[in-house]
């Protein structure tokens, strides 16, 4: 099984619903358009759909919701956008704010969306840096 190798290291700290998620899409996008970044692409892309980035590693969204979490996500690939790092940007302030605590953003009380959006992207990739070099 192909994506089972190429499974990225903050996949290998989470659940294996995640896991399986990623390596199902990432199989199927490897049989469509070959290995490599696009069919990376596309397992994230499937991933985000029901699961969001905490620290180092991916959760359940909150409530089982499924849905793109983020403008990349949503729109056909010519299309482009941004992403959002894994972070559910359609997630509630309160969901976000719950997750800031969890990740002990300092601050947090007094951010808006926007703000807790960026900082918990902040906050998660200091976390993946740290848990690779460990």
């Amino acid at each position: 099984m192909p994506g089972r190798q190429e499974l990225p290291s903050t996949l290998e700290r989470s659940s294996q619903e995640a896991q399986r998620t990623w390596i199902k899409a990432h199989d199927s996008a490897v049989d469509q358009y070959g290995e490599g970044e696009r069919a990376h692409r596309v397992a994230y892309g499937a991933l985000k759909h029901t699961h969001e980035k905490v620290g180092d590693h991916w959760e359940r969204k909150e409530g089982g919701s499924k849905g793109p979490s983020d403008p990349r996500s949503a729109r056909p690939r010519q299309q482009g956008g941004r992403s959002g790092e894994g972070v559910d940007e359609q997630a509630t302030k309160e969901h976000l704010y719950d997750l800031a605590r969890r990740l002990d953003i300092d601050g947090r009380s007094r951010m808006s969306k926007s703000e807790l959006l960026d900082a918990i992207r902040k906050a998660n990739r200091s976390r993946t840096r740290a848990s690779r070099t460990s």
